[in-house]
């Protein structure tokens, strides 16, 4: 997917209006600012930001369409990617969760910078975030599958939907977290690459236990 493709993606999938386009566009400007005081980003991908990032990350909302009312919560946010971009896109509650005090230093600035209101930035390590069950838990370039989950069911119900973009490692990663975890998963592929994927899950909880308490 080319540049020009991928916002045309942004334009006939999503319909974006010209002021949520304009705050991508601030937003990608921001981003690659910051690449010259911390590594937000693989320097490999600075050319293709709107296809690697900005569409990568809007993919997952189309996934969230059944999601119930409450938050998308986004487990190590690190640029942003994907929770700024879904803030700009939807005006659901996003909470990200980010332990590195640089980047939650420039998170902060973007949601300052944008007006996303509706974005938090919880800083510390996800184990030890507390919030209601999340409507949408997503996590990109966070932690293998089975690691992912353990660390943050806490934060999640039987009606939470995962989006788990896992790049080409996606059967691989759901096939380790079998043994030990349970739930509807499906793999869905990617719109920017045919051969990465997103692990979408409801129902997650560990096999170890029949159920909730």
């Amino acid at each position: 997917m080319t540049e020009e493709e991928a916002k045309t993606w942004l334009n006939t999938q999503l319909h974006v209006s010209r002021e949520t386009m304009n705050k991508l566009e601030r937003y990608v400007r921001l981003l690659l600012a910051e690449m010259d005081v911390q590594n937000l980003i693989a320097e490999s991908t600075r050319g293709h930001v709107w296809a690697r990032h900005i569409v990568d990350s809007a993919q997952l909302l189309p996934l969230a369409h059944s999601a119930l009312d409450g938050a998308w919560i986004d487990l190590g946010s690190g640029a942003g990617l994907p929770a700024i971009v879904i803030a700009i896109l939807a005006d659901r509650p996003v909470l990200m969760v980010e332990a590195r005090r640089k980047r939650i230093d420039f998170l902060c600035a973007v949601i300052a910078e944008l007006g996303l209101d509706h974005a938090q930035i919880f800083g510390g390590r996800v184990e030890t975030a507390k919030t209601v069950p999340a409507a949408v838990i997503s996590a990109r370039a966070y932690a293998p599958l089975p690691r992912l989950l353990a660390s943050a069911h806490h934060l999640s119900s039987d009606r939470t939907i995962w989006l788990l973009p896992k790049g080409r490692n996606a059967e691989n990663e759901l096939e380790a977290a079998r043994p030990t975890w349970q739930g509807v998963f499906h793999v869905e592929r990617s719109v920017t690459d045919p051969d990465s994927a997103i692990i979408t899950a409801r129902s997650v909880m560990p096999r170890s236990k029949k159920g909730r308490g």
